[in-house]
């Protein structure tokens, strides 16, 4: 059986050779994992060629042709008013932000913030639904409060069983039909998949008490509504708490972090609506009881523009797609089958990912030699704009409500209809990477987190600034950009396919993430295959503007920032793990 994934180990030993296009990489370097000091972000500029002048080499009108640009779009200031949390400005990339630090130690807050809620219907059992309804259920007990968290499930649910095991029962008035729980409830937590909603929010809104608060840990209904130019009724209050982390993940920090004044995943949080007052302070009391470390504010739209968009980016689908595309080209080159799994999904999901959460993507590049640095620098040049092409892409899909309708659609072709057949969603780790993973894991020491790839590295951290410039172009705030670009990625995500591949992480997830993941992974795939290693294979120069900008971006020190505001411990994911969806419980590598 493989072992525990946990952050706290050593850096590992690397690979052997490859072709001359994909440099060897011998030995492990010498960690230094410090931040380059910060120089002033330098305006670079589009640059005029000749016409027929392909000196990109990657296909891509936009790739070759121009280099990152200073922040056009400057974020909406999105301050808050809480009566019963203490505020706190931070200041990230010269913009100042407010958040709410969490902890066990503010939990006494909670029946204050929740005044006048006498039961919380948690609607669904998925993701979510599990990992939130036991977080409130124990804070709210910690706190000495009397108010009822109650689950809402459709009656013949399997999901009733599940339920009962984890405490809530018919008896003791925690768990019912989803109507009737809804009807009886101050609070309404809805937490079924998004095509669910979509398919049923007249009926759940005629079951809301007036004055009631609907709350939402996505806002993919908002954007749903905009596409049928609706909007929520205007009896209610809606909020969100949207943690950065799948449902699993946010239940384990949380568990993980009873003895140390909490842990968790960072939460955004929206008010939409507000009818009476109420909603920051129950909104924020909400992403406490959680346990977020930290909880920033956004809107509901900037929420699932910005979500959506990256479950399909860098935090499932494009990562899904980049270590396909890599491990195929690396056992191309002669690279063994096992070597090149570690030197994709291993390196992405270890020693990257624990790099990145404590110490950002420069300490990636400073733990380079220069000549590995070299290869880092050929592959991040060549593959950030065909990267941001398909990112550019996704955006827009999402903003524009295309991606929003197709998973509507997709959600109803799950079941029979017009005399078709039923297409549920199938497999991804059924094919020769993924069972070459298992071997991987199978003899992986305790503690291991693959080897620092350069070539890999390049291709990542690409993606992942290419993602954050669509998110800053788009005037997101730094403290979403971060979370659903970086934090969400290295903290949350990637540990599980650490621990036991693709499917593991990307089904614990939501069916909209699910599905997006599925439909986007192979566009990442043949972008980088078709041009960013045509073009390395071609021989293109560096893009030295792209790695100067690289090195003096000031994402890089809000990074910093919020690293100081990470959750208190790493995340253990273990094989084995009884916190995942009940049909990915099973002891397999």
């Amino acid at each position: 059986m493989a072992a525990t994934t946990s952050f706290a180990a050593s850096v590992p030993s690397a690979s052997s050779s490859l072709s001359k296009t994909l440099k060897s990489y011998s030995e492990s370097p010498s960690l230094n994992l410090g931040f380059l000091s910060s120089k002033a972000f330098k305006p670079l500029r589009a640059r005029v060629l000749p016409p027929g002048d392909n000196v990109g080499g990657t296909g891509s009108a936009l790739a070759a042709r121009m280099v990152s640009t200073p922040l056009i779009k400057t974020p909406v200031p999105l301050d808050f008013e809480t009566s019963v949390f203490k505020k706190e400005k931070v200041s990230l990339a010269g913009h100042d932000e407010y958040i709410v630090r969490g902890g066990r130690d503010l939990f006494h807050f909670l029946p204050d913030a929740f005044k006048g809620i006498k039961q919380i219907g948690v609607i669904g059992w998925g993701s979510q639904g599990p990992a939130q309804a036991q977080n409130l259920r124990d804070s709210l007990v910690e706190a000495k409060s009397d108010i009822v968290v109650k689950v809402g499930l459709r009656k013949g649910s399997k999901s009733f069983a599940e339920a009962r095991a984890a405490g809530f029962t018919e008896e003791t008035g925690t768990l019912g039909d989803i109507f009737e729980t809804i009807s009886s409830s101050d609070l309404v937590m809805l937490l079924i998949s998004d095509s669910a909603q979509a398919d049923n929010y007249e009926k759940i809104f005629s079951h809301m008490k007036p004055n009631s608060i609907l709350g939402l840990s996505h806002g993919f209904l908002l954007g749903h509504l905009q596409s049928l130019g609706l909007d929520f009724p205007k009896n209610i209050s809606v909020i969100a708490v949207c943690p950065k982390g799948m449902g699993p993940s946010v239940r384990r920090l949380y568990v993980q972090g009873k003895e140390i004044n909490g842990a968790g995943i960072n939460s955004s949080f929206a008010v939409h609506q507000d009818v009476d007052g109420r909603a920051t302070d129950v909104a924020l009391g909400w992403s406490v009881a959680l346990g977020s470390p930290f909880t920033f504010a956004t809107t509901l739209e900037q929420e699932y523009k910005s979500d959506i968009f990256g479950e399909r980016g860098i935090l499932l689908g494009a990562v899904h797609g980049i270590v396909e595309c890599l491990f195929r080209r690396y056992t191309e080159h002669g690279m063994s089958e096992e070597l090149a799994y570690k030197n994709t999904v291993e390196s992405i999901t270890g020693i990257i990912s624990k790099t990145i959460s404590t110490q950002g993507m420069l300490a990636v590049y400073n733990a380079f030699s220069e000549e590995e640095k070299k290869e880092f620098e050929t592959a991040y040049s060549a593959s950030f704009y065909p990267c941001m092409d398909i990112l550019y892409e996704c955006y827009e899909d999402v903003a524009c409500g295309s991606e929003i309708r197709s998973v509507v659609l997709a959600g109803r072709r799950f079941y029979e209809k017009d005399g078709l057949p039923a297409f549920p969603m199938g497999k991804i780790d059924q094919t020769r990477m993924w069972k070459v993973g298992e071997k991987v894991r199978s003899v992986r020491p305790p503690g291991d987190l693959g080897p620092l790839y350069p070539f890999t590295a390049g291709v990542y951290v690409a993606l992942m600034m290419a993602q954050i410039e669509i998110l800053r172009k788009k005037g997101h705030s730094y403290s979403e950009i971060i979370n659903e670009s970086v934090i969400e990625s290295v903290d949350s995500l990637n540990p599980f396919m650490h621990a036991r591949g693709v499917s593991f992480m990307v089904d614990n997830c939501s069916t909209t993430a699910r599905l997006g993941s599925r439909k986007w992974a192979p566009r990442f795939d043949y972008i980088i295959t078709q041009q960013a290693l045509v073009a390395v294979d071609n021989g293109v120069p560096i893009n030295r503007d792209l790695i100067s900008n690289f090195l003096s971006d000031p994402v890089h020190g809000a990074i910093e920032v919020c690293a100081q505001l990470r959750p208190t411990v790493d995340i253990s994911v273990p094989p084995d793990a009884d916190f995942v969806r009940p049909e990915l419980r099973q002891s397999s590598n």
